[in-house]
């Protein structure tokens, strides 16, 4: 891996640590979030590795994906995880129902989020 590409990935692997941290502390809120960051960035390294370049300024993880030409690698159970994941960059820093947004980020839900995030980015570090 070039420099670039570590960064990236290094990145994205405190991320998920910061996940699993705020899962163990019960500060649910953030997981989804810090999962999101996670892909995001994991996403970023496996764009410089593919194309050579910078990637984009986005935090749109199917945007970022399909710049890459990556997001036709993924099977359908992915893409719906990724689209999963995509409102909790905003929602979780900027909620309009703080409450309700709790009530869904359950322990449990918290608890697949990690797990899922952890697959893919697994999967995606294979490829590097």
């Amino acid at each position: 891996m070039n420099d670039k590409t570590t960064y990236w990935v290094e990145l994205s692997d405190y991320d998920i640590g910061t996940a699993e941290a705020l899962l163990n502390s019960g500060k649910f809120l953030y997981v989804g979030f810090m999962c999101h960051q996670t892909i995001k960035k994991i996403f970023k390294a496996y764009f410089i590795h593919l194309k050579r370049d910078l990637p984009p300024y986005s935090h749109n993880l199917s945007f970022i994906a399909t710049k890459g030409d990556f997001y036709n690698e993924f099977d359908f159970p992915q893409k719906e995880f990724i689209d999963q994941l995509e409102p909790l960059n905003t929602e979780t820093r900027y909620p309009l129902d703080k409450e309700r947004l709790l009530r869904s980020l359950t322990k449990e839900k918290c608890k697949e989020l990690l797990h899922k995030t952890n697959e893919l980015q697994k999967w995606i570090k294979q490829k590097l």
